[in-house]
């Protein structure tokens, strides 16, 4: 019996196509989830302080521009991604497996990491929240590794599946 799997450019011709169309929908996907990051957050840490924490009143007279989000919305918002992160990743990772071009400890490297930094990126929002505004710094990083290993991931699979003969 063969223990090895076949590798994404060995696929017949369909199945690759079929899994290339899967792949550009869930990139578009992701990708407009970092445009609405970019729309909340301007992407820095004090717009991501504000979108988790609330803006911050110099005059009780004024009306703060972004509330605190409540322990609902942070639920609802860390239940979300964790579950689908988790998703995206888990399919990710399978056809990742079986790419030729990266191997060994990297391969098995950015398997994993998206999960770690998944995790980093939501369990920091709630020290935003609840602790401190540096935590944002924690939220970037980890947010930019995400998608680090999101793309680069993503071009080698797309390279394996349209490219590679």
């Amino acid at each position: 019996m063969n223990k090895t799997f076949p590798k994404l450019f060995e696929l017949p011709e369909k199945v690759r196509y079929f899994l290339s169309a899967f792949l550009m929908v869930m990139t578009i996907g992701v990708t407009l989830g970092l445009a609405y990051v970019n729309q909340t957050t301007g992407m820095s840490g004090l717009g991501t302080t504000e979108h988790y924490a609330g803006s911050t009143m110099d005059d009780e007279l004024n009306i703060p521009e972004k509330y605190p989000k409540g322990i609902e919305g942070m639920l609802l918002t860390t239940h979300t991604h964790l579950i689908s992160f988790s998703f995206i990743f888990f399919f990710l990772g399978a056809l990742f497996y079986m790419n030729s071009t990266i191997s060994g400890g990297w391969k098995t490297f950015l398997m994993v990491e998206p999960f770690v930094s998944v995790l980093g990126t939501f369990g920091s929002i709630w020290g935003i929240r609840y602790f401190s505004p540096s935590f944002s710094m924690v939220t970037m990083v980890f947010g930019i590794l995400t998608y680090i290993s999101f793309y680069l991931i993503v071009v080698v699979i797309f390279y394996e599946l349209l490219l590679k003969k």
